[in-house]
């Protein structure tokens, strides 16, 4: 479980480095929403390297176990970006739950499904045949 906890940290600094990133670079030169997609992706690609790499040192047992990781590391996900930006950042609920409105084109969701399920889609790529 520590090693589970541990790459979830990572993934969360990751996080904040690709957010900082955004903010101090290219988010200055592109809309609140472009910029926002650009950083989806380039967290999904930053995430999926660690997630890949935890998976390939550190396999699961089954996938079952994968796709249980993946949950855990999705819900902490949710309550750290709930808890800590309500509560420590002072944002706003109805800013926080903006970012899940994938119809105006947010899409900070995809992130979160990624989350969830790429430690079995990498389980199943790299799982001895």
């Amino acid at each position: 479980m520590l090693k589970v906890l541990m790459a979830w940290l990572t993934m969360l600094i990751v996080s904040v480095a690709n957010g900082a990133l955004r903010d101090l670079t290219y988010g200055r030169y592109l809309s609140d929403l472009r910029a926002h997609q650009v950083s989806t992706l380039s967290g999904m690609v930053l995430l999926g390297g660690i997630i890949w790499a935890f998976v390939r040192f550190w396999p699961p047992d089954s996938g079952r176990e994968a796709l249980s990781i993946g949950l855990l590391w999705m819900t902490l996900t949710v309550a750290f970006e709930f808890l800590f930006f309500h509560f420590v950042a002072g944002r706003p609920w109805s800013e926080l739950l903006a970012d899940y409105r994938i119809s105006r084109g947010r899409v900070w969701v995809l992130v979160l499904i990624w989350i969830a399920i790429a430690p079995y889609v990498f389980y199943a790529i790299l799982r001895p045949a």
